[in-house]
């Protein structure tokens, strides 16, 4: 069970560093095709991302305070 977790936090781990690179936010529609729903969850309940409504669509961006 370890090991899933392990493959959990760093795919978790790995998003954050992707968002960081693209300027802070992404597209949400651009991850759903590559990153699981549930990482993308877990990340929001923890506060470290938050998704901003543009009236175009959503974005995934940093959580101000992390």
């Amino acid at each position: 069970m370890a090991k899933s977790t392990d493959n959990f936090d760093r795919r978790a781990n790995h998003l954050l560093r992707s968002i960081r690179l693209c300027g802070g936010c992404v597209p949400l529609h651009s991850l759903q095709c590559q990153v699981s729903n549930s990482v993308i969850q877990t990340l929001l309940d923890k506060e470290l991302v938050q998704v901003q409504n543009t009236g175009r669509g959503f974005l995934l961006e940093i959580a101000e305070d992390f």
